[in-house]
């Protein structure tokens, strides 16, 4: 049985120092008996090396919110894949909605970074997702598998290739602060679709989008989920301790 990936993307929040502290605590705290679940934190790009370094050896992995799609360059402000690899990254996000809408992100720049990613050895997180006037017209379905298609179009088969990619569905109108938090049914049919078409061939697909403790259990029931990406319900340790527990428990029910 594959794990379920469970990970955290901390933003733009949290000084070297708040996520250093993080990462020890979890550390510290993390029950040994976490099999079958396959934990990932994104700390911001100023903290990666420090908290790859805490982490290190443990079963959580680090990763970076964004990297270029060139080794080198003159790209003032980007860090390539090469560079977060160097401070200690296993897996890179990739096409957050937030810096598709503020940023530019496309389908063909997430092809390229999700390559780039691949050919370093790292794990691509990538992200798709429909806004609201999507999601109300009935056309959420048809929105993510072409996203997802564009996106991961002409990269290799096989384990080096896309069963190394996490895909990560985020509903625009479930994440955030304004986000609502989904009923089951309501994202189950683009689960499926995914599953259909990209479930045996990459690694994971997660659902991100108001993830909270209290939700997380029927999130993970949901046919064709591998996992959660989760956003301020795991920025304390508590609460992401809480959500390995149970996305261990769920583990546990399907063994």
């Amino acid at each position: 049985m594959r794990p379920l990936w469970i990970g955290t993307g901390f933003k733009m929040t949290k000084t070297r120092a708040q996520a250093v502290a993080y990462a020890r605590r979890l550390r510290a705290d993390l029950d040994p008996g976490v099999a079958g679940v396959r934990p990932f934190v994104l700390p911001p790009a100023t903290a990666l090396a420090e908290v790859s370094e805490v982490l290190d050896g443990g079963p959580v992995l680090t990763g970076a919110q964004n990297a270029h799609w060139e080794d080198e360059g003159a790209w003032t402000g980007e860090l390539s894949v090469p560079q977060v690899a160097d401070a200690g990254a296993r897996v890179v996000e990739i096409g957050h909605s937030e810096r598709r809408e503020h940023f530019g992100e496309t389908d063909e720049t997430v092809r390229l970074k999700a390559r780039a990613t691949l050919r370093h050895g790292l794990v691509p997180l990538v992200c798709c997702g429909e806004d609201a006037a999507v999601f109300a017209a009935g056309g959420s379905v048809d929105h993510v598998l072409r996203q997802v298609h564009a996106a991961l179009d002409g990269l290799p088969e096989g384990p080096d290739g896309l069963g190394r990619v996490l895909v990560a569905y985020e509903p625009i109108w479930a994440i955030g602060e304004r986000g609502r938090p989904p009923r089951p049914e309501e994202v189950a049919d683009v689960h499926a679709a995914l599953a259909a078409v990209w479930g045996d061939r990459v690694a994971a697909i997660l659902y991100g989008g108001s993830v909270t403790t209290d939700n997380a259990a029927d999130l993970l029931h949901i046919p064709g989920v591998g996992g959660l990406f989760v956003g301020r319900a795991a920025w304390d340790v508590e609460g992401y301790l809480r959500l390995l527990d149970i996305a261990r428990q769920r583990v546990g029910a399907m063994t």
